[in-house]
């Protein structure tokens, strides 16, 4: 059984879309559906549709009412609840497209609710532009030479170790407030990333050019 899941929110509507046979679980809020139908998705890949729909309209809708879950609690996103129904099912890595674009509180949003789940959920991110995730204490990014990467703290993260980028980090801090890891490129396949405190979130993005 594939142990991945895949989720798309209602941010900036994907390009394309991954290989969907790598995934055990495919699932989307209410607001994506409606781009999902715009794009052609097949959506009898879909396992769920969650939210509390107030996004939700259209006369075909009603061919996949067994699909869909109310979630009415307005304390939570919709991005929330479906993290909560998928940890539910007994997935933890979990790819999100849709995250980013649009409306930027949802997007700051959407990166606050994937840090409340880091404890209990791989969430990975993926845009036009990059894919990001918060990482661990100790980590390496693989196959990533020449590609943009940015470090950037949540709010802060402290003693900080690099290798393999092209401006290193030795034993320095970042802070949101007063400095950020942003913009550094690869220049080895790997780079590893260690640090002591706090939390960093992690783009990477295209080619340097």
């Amino acid at each position: 059984m594939k142990d991945k899941a895949l989720l798309f929110i209602n941010g900036e509507p994907p390009k394309s879309f991954p290989e969907l046979s790598d995934f055990g679980l495919i699932a989307c809020t209410d607001g994506a559906f409606h781009y999902l139908k715009q794009l052609d998705f097949p959506l009898e890949k879909l396992d769920f549709i969650s939210g509390d729909f107030d996004s939700h309209s259209g006369s075909d809708d009603s061919v996949y009412d067994d699909k869909f879950i109310f979630t009415p609690d307005q304390n939570k996103t919709d991005f929330h609840k479906a993290l909560e129904i998928i940890l539910q099912k007994g997935y933890k890595n979990i790819d999100v497209l849709g995250a980013s674009g649009g409306e930027q509180d949802h997007f700051l949003g959407n990166l606050t609710v994937a840090f409340s789940f880091k404890e209990k959920l791989n969430i990975k991110f993926y845009d036009e532009f990059s894919e990001y995730f918060f990482i661990p204490k100790n980590f390496v990014l693989k196959n990533v030479k020449d590609c943009m990467i940015s470090l950037y703290p949540f709010p802060i993260a402290e003693n900080i170790f690099t290798k393999g980028l092209n401006w290193s980090l030795n034993g320095e801090s970042l802070n949101i407030t007063s400095r950020i890891g942003t913009r550094n490129f690869a220049v080895q396949e790997d780079v590893s990333v260690e640090y002591e405190k706090g939390d960093l979130l992690v783009f990477v993005g295209s080619r340097y050019l």
